[in-house]
């Protein structure tokens, strides 16, 4: 396989990574997709190119759906517990094979090797979790007058399309896959096309879990073949993970087929600092809202409020600590922040600290260019973090994702300035706040206009409690029990046990 010519730890650039199988899947085979119009993807790590990406026309499409729709006849007759046991199988695999995974992440998306890691732990777990879900499948019983009486049934949508986002390649397949299938559907999934090397790996172990052919399936592409999954006809639900604008464009196309979406998008989330938070902790949490897989995570808390009192010993740890992290080949043990994910997303991402410098804003640190001493790392798209200092709400910095690791400072002075001025925003996917004071987190975190909260931590993301947005940034939940709710539909049924009461 591609996978098994990875290099191992350390020798990353010591030897070339190519990858030639064919990553479209559908009915349980790698697949060709369109070889007349290939478009190269790029190894984020050295900017050299990694492999060539087939996109999927409408042919492709409607194949990966017509197979999806077959597997779902089959599966959705099967119990729970015949689901759950597939996929439990899937997850051991997953962990068995986890050091491989995690490494083919790195290699497509820059990430660290340690990052990574965690991310396949994150699939692993979410497909157990919902392994164990899909067997409480129920609905609910009601008397009515004289023996009659109603039952409701939970019953899975049908084929449901996938659209993933670059940032989490592995995890978000799977977050997407595991509670659709628990449910009984089955899944098309589209990968971002800048990373579509691991989510076809996830459909092979699938498959080799004994799950029917056809299952989950992964069509590669960019826009045309979005579209075409969002207007099949036999495409029950569309679930997608990325940014604002394309979310509306998804859900526009969804309207048309009156089908359901489950829309996780951006954010532009506060994190809020008060006076009284150990400072140890409120540090790490802020790198850690901020710099976590080179900043280019939707939730990122990227407006970080401090109070005032405390806002001199805050910029001097943070900016220490920033100017500490080790940046270099994501592969090895040692390196926190590997590459951005493109050349054209590092330009971006360098020309929002450059705007922000033109509007009052002091680079404390980072917002460069960063090139390794390792020559073959050289074409690479790297870049220090950066923390900005002297920063106005009105700012372009404040007000719009950068997606990169730029984290940007704002003092206040009073919760109910900092509460007005954190919910000043049309997007509200999380928020944090450290304190010491109990009764504040909760006082503060009820006011927070956002779906996803941390009292003293950040960027926590347990499979099983729910994950998304309020306002422009997204419907639906990914994880948690709530979730079966987006992947499913509720039937009623009305028995009648005595004659019918006719006015005719």
């Amino acid at each position: 396989s591609a996978s098994s010519r990875l290099p191992r730890p350390g020798a990353f650039l010591s030897t070339r990574t190519v990858i030639t199988e064919p990553l479209n899947f559908w009915a349980g085979k790698r697949r060709e997709g369109q070889k007349d119009n290939k478009e190269p993807v790029y190894e984020p790590s050295t900017g050299l190119v990694l492999c060539h990406l087939e996109p999927c026309g409408a042919a492709e499409v409607d194949q990966a759906v017509r197979a999806a729709k077959s597997a779902f006849g089959h599966w959705s007759r099967m119990s729970g517990m015949e689901r759950a046991r597939i996929m439990i199988e899937a997850a051991h695999m997953i962990e068995s094979r986890r050091e491989e995974i995690a490494r083919l992440e790195v290699v497509n998306n820059g990430k660290s090797i340690t990052e990574a890691r965690l991310d396949v732990d994150s699939a692993r777990l979410c497909i157990e979790y919902y392994a164990g879900l899909s067997s409480t499948m129920a609905g609910q019983h009601v008397q009515l007058p004289g023996g009659s009486f109603a039952y409701t049934r939970r019953e899975p949508l049908g084929v449901c399309a996938g659209i993933g986002a670059w940032n989490y390649p592995f995890q978000i397949a799977a977050w997407k896959s595991a509670p659709a299938l628990a449910c009984g559907n089955s899944m098309v999934f589209k990968p971002s096309p800048v990373t579509p090397v691991t989510a076809v790996m996830l459909a092979e172990i699938f498959t080799q879990a004994g799950a029917p052919d056809g299952l989950l399936n992964v069509v590669q592409g960019g826009q045309e073949t979005g579209r075409l999954l969002c207007h099949h006809p036999d495409v029950a639900k569309v679930s997608f993970t990325g940014s604002v604008p394309t979310g509306q464009k998804i859900m526009e196309m969804a309207s048309k087929g009156v089908k359901p979406v489950t829309l996780e998008l951006g954010g532009k989330s506060p994190l809020l600092i008060f006076q009284d938070s150990d400072l140890e902790n409120a540090v790490k949490g802020a790198l850690m809202a901020n710099f976590l897989s080179q900043g280019q995570v939707c939730s990122n808390g990227t407006r970080v409020f401090v109070h005032k009192d405390i806002l001199p010993e805050f910029l001097r740890e943070v900016v220490a600590r920033t100017k500490a992290i080790e940046i270099g080949d994501p592969l090895l043990e040692s390196t926190r922040m590997g590459a951005l994910v493109s050349r054209p997303h590092l330009s971006k991402v360098l020309a929002f600290v450059e705007q922000a410098k033109r509007e009052g804003a002091t680079v404390l640190c980072g917002g460069e260019p960063y090139v390794p001493s390792d020559p073959k790392l050289r074409g690479g798209y790297y870049m220090t973090p950066c923390v900005l200092g002297d920063c106005r709400d009105e700012m372009t910095c404040v007000k719009e994702e950068i997606f990169g690791p730029v984290m940007s400072v704002l003092s206040f002075e009073t919760e109910e300035e900092v509460l007005r001025r954190a919910n000043d925003t049309t997007m509200g996917l999380a928020a944090g706040v450290f304190t010491r004071d109990v009764r504040r987190a909760h006082r503060v975190v009820e006011q927070l206009k956002a779906g996803s909260c941390f009292i003293n931590n950040y960027n926590v993301t347990p499979v099983e409690v729910p994950f998304g947005g309020f306002k422009m940034s997204g419907i639906g939940r990914e994880n948690g029990q709530v979730t079966i709710e987006y992947y499913s539909q509720l039937k009623t049924v009305f028995v009648e046990m005595g004659d019918v009461d006719s006015l005719f």
